[in-house]
């Protein structure tokens, strides 16, 4: 009789504390912020013994899963918390609540970067809830870096109506809509971010992109001016608005952006190769080749295929060591003209040359009408000196012709540092033009400085 008494006072022991275990464990995870780290770990011991006796006990993993959430060792409360889904995907258990699960989980994922975990919790969190904040930001944010960008506007505008002043929703959203090419859009929402978090210089860097996108380039300067000194975004700031002014043909302002850009310490690959690329268009802009080869050669070192740097390279080498050849090619239209005069006084031995008509055409070629007058004969000569080192075809020489029966010139000289196209040689085959090819008139340009200090003599 004893022993029965005492097996029946041993069970009813057992079903009190059972009772009074059970609830805690329920609701420990989700409490205050109060909560002392003792108390925690006391939950995950009680949880631990229970787990010991049985590992699917849904409401041991429950109370263990929140209690490591609660002390950030967010690796043993995602595992956890991914044991317990197996168990509730199968059937659901009283009292645990589902949405809590899987929004923790997902957090929990999302903190150790394992998104594609992160994604699958906050999304099945959603299905149980639609209006959570915290769930529809988390996953905006996530779709973002997926680079799904109408599905991120989607959830952060549902995440703004649960919290209209969230700097962080605001800055996604301005993100989203200009990675979407909608920069006033954009300029909207990010304003607002900065309002809210000034320090946030990515965004500030964004904000003058979207001016730049808008062509409000004046905007967009004095945002990527004041980011230039910035260790992170100066690099870029600098490289946007050099570019800004090489497209404005302010090629000084341009080298001093791209130059600041140079002098960061830390500068991406990408962007290092391209500040230096472009530094180097915007010294030849300004007629300096001595300063672009430098950068050209160090470009083509690191990558010799980088865009057309082994082009640009071939040109100007050849262009650095002649000065003529740049004057020819690169210079002013009346460095241009003047030197274009110097050939025509030149170009007949022994000759009285006397310039009568000079032309040029939108600093595209030069015509030059002279008298010319020799021992032998004379004759009204028309030169015309085009500024390309492309092929010159049959449409500009037959303009030539014509041009030379206006004028009632005897004869015709065209001159070029490219070539001439098949079609254009056979045209002047059985008229009165002579075309001046690359290598007779480098020859020239290569003589010129000589025979004009002869001629002066």
């Amino acid at each position: 009789m004893i022993p029965i008494l005492i097996g029946v006072m041993a069970i009813v022991l057992i079903a009190g504390v059972m009772l009074f275990i059970v609830p805690r464990l329920r609701s420990f995870p989700f409490g205050g912020d109060a909560r002392r780290s003792k108390d925690l770990e006391a939950i995950i011991k009680e949880a631990n013994k229970r787990l010991a006796l049985n590992p699917n006990d849904a409401d041991a993993l429950y109370a263990m899963a929140g209690a490591y959430f609660d002390i950030e060792n967010w690796d043993k409360s995602m595992r956890t918390f991914e044991s317990l889904i197996e168990i509730i995907s199968i059937n659901s258990v009283p009292g645990i609540d589902n949405f809590e699960v899987y929004l923790r989980y997902g957090l929990a994922s999302n903190k150790l970067n394992m998104t594609e975990q992160a994604y699958k919790g906050l999304s099945t969190a959603r299905t149980y809830r639609q209006d959570n904040f915290e769930v529809n930001y988390k996953l905006g944010v996530l779709e973002f870096e997926r680079k799904n960008y109408e599905k991120a506007i989607h959830l952060l505008q549902q995440a703004r109506i649960q919290d209209p002043d969230s700097s962080a929703v605001l800055r996604y959203l301005g993100h989203s809509l200009f990675r979407l090419k909608k920069p006033k859009e954009a300029m909207n929402f990010i304003r607002k971010a900065i309002d809210l978090a000034p320090d946030d210089k990515e965004s500030l860097y964004t904000l003058a992109e979207c001016y730049r996108e808008a062509n409000q380039h004046d905007q967009a300067l004095r945002i990527f001016n004041h980011l230039r000194a910035d260790p992170v975004m100066g690099p870029e700031s600098c490289l946007i608005a050099g570019t800004i002014h090489m497209e404005a043909r302010r090629h000084e302002s341009a080298i001093q952006n791209f130059e600041i850009g140079l002098k960061h310490e830390t500068i991406r690959p990408d962007i290092l190769a391209e500040l230096r690329y472009r530094l180097a268009n915007a010294y030849l802009g300004e007629n300096e080749i001595g300063k672009a080869i430098p950068l050209l050669k160090q470009l083509q070192n690191d990558n010799p295929s980088y865009k057309d740097v082994s082009a640009l390279l071939g040109k100007y080498i050849e262009l650095n060591a002649n000065r003529n050849l740049q004057v020819f090619l690169m210079s002013s239209s009346a460095d241009f003209v003047a030197l274009c005069r110097k050939i025509v006084m030149t170009y007949f031995n022994k000759a009285k040359v006397k310039i009568i008509n000079i032309s040029v055409n939108k600093n595209e070629w030069a015509d030059i009408l002279a008298e010319v007058d020799t021992s032998k004969w004379s004759d009204l000569i028309m030169f015309r000196f085009i500024r390309t080192q492309r092929a010159i075809g049959e449409l500009i020489v037959r303009d030539f012709h014509s041009h030379l029966k206006e004028v009632k010139a005897g004869k015709g000289i065209c001159l070029t540092v490219g070539n001439f196209t098949e079609e254009a040689k056979k045209y002047t085959e059985a008229r009165l033009i002579d075309l001046i090819e690359k290598d007779h008139l480098q020859a020239i340009l290569n003589s010129l400085d000589a025979k004009t200090s002869a001629l002066k003599r």
